[in-house]
Formats: structure tokens, C-alpha cells, sequence
């Protein structure tokens, strides 16, 4: 496989964000490369960074930490709590020395949750009057796909007394700091202009029936084989079809088992990064759900899969580890080491100025280690999230129920020739949050000009 290489656009929204000081909400329709830049990004700034997410899942596959353990936050709503309470002097230290910090899948994130990060930031840095105590936030995510968990009965009372909607958007700093928007726009996922076209009013909401109609008429027939991935809507119907389709194998099974320790296991709480015991057999369909670590190269870093990708196994030797072929190519698989981290300061001498400053590094707190592999003949819509298929089944059963949920099924799939459907797309299935449209709609695009 091909080194990560930025497009044009990427390497200029990258060289903005390096030059800058601005807040900027990096967003983008399905397959526009927000994952790789992000990653490019994290891995190449000059500034004292830190990536977290909102979730344990989303903050392992960036390589950074949750929200709330990088803050010290405990759950629930923050607006009414102490937040100075929460932040111990490791935490304190970590904020005071960031130039950046980096929120991936901001979309989940609520708008309580982004003022107590604010406020946080303010106290730790010893200037509470400024957002984000003059930090750049730089997030990534886009809103036409996931939103906010929604909460308990009174958490969202508090949200609906105390803010215009839940979305990080409608946050109380942003009345007082702006928030540039660059939305990337060249799609690498698909090439027909149509399809694109069709994806894109999916995404907004303004699809017309027609569309449908011409999604329909592509997607009514039997897929050309069994191996063609199913999304589904439920994890009930993805876990039956993979139990179904592994037991009509006849090969051998095998149990790979996890290895971690009793606090490893605690401290990666509730969101184990992957089953303790995994059983395969020859000929299973399977997906990767770790990147390759991958080894530097003079052109960058060559990594043979990446979250998401598809295999099948053909072998596994009793020397240990499981051989997936992907595009007729045989790839060696052994056990992939996960590692649950945490941010400390280090002091490093800067030849150039001949002073010691402050640097962020990571330390693993936990490792897990397992093959990287899932069966998956099906996922849910919600798992294959940032995937691209070349062929998919979409079973949207009695209908998508989240907004956003069929615009992320049908951009999985690369053009109209790969798309099989088991029932119509109705119009019902199709739902847009109207203050997504709002804010997207209002929210100052960060200057073309100055990109380019």
C-alpha cells in the first residue's frame, strides 16, 4: 500500500491550521479525508498537542484519550459543578502547556460539555476570561452524521432550559470566540458525478424523489454473491447474520484469546478495544479494526490495512497469528496492541532557542493486545462509520431512526454499480437535524483566500 500522502487541499487547510490561531471546525461530506488529515496533523504540527474524543472507541483510533479523562470531568452535566475541583496538577499542567488541542468526533460532543472544556482550560492556564484560555480547538467531525447522546430526562431538561440545542455548536463561548468552518470538499470515495450528487442532497436533506426513485431502480437486486457486506441498522441482525454465516463453514475453528491483565482491564473500562476471545475459521469474511502500525518510510508511513478493511482467511498457522488475503494479497497477522494513554509534560532542550521548554509526550497507562479482526459478513450502519466498500447490502429493517443514519449507509459504498438494497428508500428515511442546517448554513467558512 501507498504512504499516506495529503491531497492539495489537505496540505493547504494543514499549513492554515500550523499558521494560525483560530479556532476551526474541519468538517466534510463522507470520504473527504478528515481521518487522514487528522492524523497527518497530530503526527506533524510543531505545536504542544492533544487529541481526545468523546468516546473511548473514537479516542483509541486517534491515538489520544477521552474528554473526560484528559479534563477530569466526572459524567453527567458540568454547567453546575466545580470544575476547578476536578482538574489535579497533572491535568493542570497538561492545559497550561498546550498550544492545540484536538477534538475529534466533536459532533457528540454536547454543548455543555464544550464550555466546562473551555472553562477548564481558562482555570488551568490562568486566564479564565479568555475561551479556552487562548488555546486553539481545532475539531473534527461532521454534524450531518452523529450527534450528541442524547442523556437522562434531567440532563436534557438542563439542555433545553440552558441552551438553544444540545450540539457543541451551541455553546456558550462561541458568543464569545469565533469559530472558523472549512469544509473539505474533494471526495476520494466516489468518482460518479451523479451518485455524488444524489449522496450530497441525502446529506442536507433537500433529496428529491426522483433521487430516490434512481437509488431504488440501482440498488432492487440480488448482490452477485454472499461475501457482498451487510450494514444493518441493529447489532441484534448484524450478530445473527456473522453467527449464520460462520457456522455454514466447515473449516476448523480457532480461539485467539486477548491478552491483558486485571488492571489493564480496568482501566480500558467499559470499551474493550476488541473481543478476549475471538474464534475464526478458514474461509471466514473479516474486518480489520485496528490501522496497521505500519513502518516509517523516506515517503511517510506504509501501512498494509487500515480500520475497516476487508479479508478473508486462509490460513492459520499453528506457529501462531492468522493470514487474511485482501485484493489477492497475503497478509501476515499477528496480535495488534492496543494502548490506553494519558498526556504528562516532559522538559526538552530546543537547540535552536538553547532553552528547555516544555513538551506533551504520552505514556501508556494499559495495553491489550489481540488480532485486530472481526467477522463481518454485517456491521452496523453506526460501525462502519469513516469505511468505504466497493459492494454493500443496506437493511434498513423497519426504517433508519437517527438522523443522518441512511445519509452514512449509503456513503459507504464507492458508485450506484456497487449498492444493493432489501427494501426501498422511502423519504421517511431520510432525516436532517434542523439546527445541523442552521448552523452549517450560518456558521463564517474559514477564507478560501487565505488557503490557497
Amino acid at each position: 500500500m501507498e504512504p499516506v500522502r495529503l491531497s492539495i487541499e489537505q496540505q493547504n487547510l494543514f499549513d492554515y491550521i500550523e499558521q494560525s490561531e483560530n479556532n476551526i471546525f474541519v468538517t466534510g461530506r463522507a470520504g473527504t479525508g478528515k481521518s487522514t488529515l487528522l492524523s497527518y496533523l497530530v503526527e506533524n504540527t510543531q505545536k504542544n498537542v492533544a487529541v481526545c474524543a468523546p468516546t473511548g472507541v473514537a479516542a483509541l483510533n486517534v491515538g489520544g484519550v477521552t474528554i473526560h479523562s484528559l479534563f477530569g470531568f466526572p459524567f453527567g452535566i458540568l454547567g453546575e459543578q466545580d470544575i476547578a475541583r476536578h482538574l489535579n496538577r497533572r491535568t493542570r499542567e497538561v492545559l497550561a502547556a498546550l498550544d492545540m488541542l484536538v477534538i475529534d468526533e466533536v459532533s457528540m460532543v454536547n454543548a455543555d460539555l464544550m464550555d466546562a472544556i473551555s472553562k477548564s482550560m481558562g482555570i488551568a492556564r490562568g486566564r479564565r476570561k479568555i475561551p479556552f484560555g487562548g488555546a486553539q480547538l481545532i475539531m473534527f467531525g461532521d454534524p450531518y452524521q452523529l450527534s450528541p447522546v442524547p442523556g437522562n430526562n434531567e440532563e436534557r431538561n438542563y439542555m433545553a432550559e440552558n441552551y438553544q440545542s444540545s450540539w457543541f455548536f451551541d455553546a456558550h463561548v462561541w458568543r464569545e470566540d469565533s469559530l472558523e468552518r472549512f469544509e473539505l470538499g474533494e471526495i476520494f470515495r466516489q468518482s460518479d458525478e451523479e451518485f455524488k450528487s444524489i449522496l450530497n442532497a441525502i446529506r442536507v436533506g433537500q433529496v428529491e424523489q426522483e433521487m430516490l426513485d434512481r437509488l431504488n431502480q440501482a440498488g432492487n437486486r440480488f448482490p452477485p454473491h454472499d461475501d457482498v457486506i451487510r450494514l444493518a441498522t441493529i447489532n441484534a441482525s448484524v450478530d445473527s447474520t456473522n453467527r449464520e454465516r460462520m457456522s455454514r463453514l466447515t473449516t476448523k475453528p480457532k480461539t485467539f484469546e486477548a491478552i491483558f491483565s486485571a488492571s489493564d482491564e480496568s482501566a480500558f473500562g467499559k470499551t474493550l478495544p476488541a473481543e478476549p476471545k475471538l474464534e475464526l475459521k478458514v474461509g471466514a469474511q473479516v474486518m480489520f479494526i485496528k490501522n496497521d502500525d505500519g513502518k516509517r518510510t523516506g515517503e511517510g508511513t506504509l501501512k498494509r490495512w487500515v480500520n475497516g478493511t476487508i479479508g478473508h482467511v486462509v490460513d492459520m498457522p499453528s506457529s501462531g497469528g492468522v493470514v487474511v488475503e485482501v485484493d489477492g494479497e497475503r497478509l501476515d497477522v499477528g496480535r495488534a496492541t492496543w494502548e490506553k494513554v494519558r498526556y504528562e509534560i516532559e522538559e526538552e532542550f530546543d537547540e535552536a532557542t538553547g532553552k528547555v521548554k516544555e513538551v506533551l509526550v504520552t505514556i501508556p497507562l494499559a495495553e491489550y493486545q489481540q488480532i485486530p479482526l472481526r467477522p463481518a459478513w454485517s456491521v452496523t450502519i453506526h460501525k462502519s462509520q469513516g469505511q468505504t466498500y466497493d459492494e454493500v447490502v443496506i437493511d434498513l429493517g423497519r426504517g433508519a431512526f437517527s438522523p443522518g443514519q441512511t445519509y452514512v449507509a449509503l456513503s459507504r459504498v464507492r458508485s450506484l454499480e456497487g449498492l444493493y438494497l432489501t427494501r426501498a428508500i422511502r423519504a421517511q428515511d431520510v432525516m436532517v437535524d434542523k439546527d445541523v442546517i442552521r448552523f452549517m448554513s450560518a456558521v463564517k467558512q474559514a477564507p478560501v483566500e487565505k488557503l490557497f
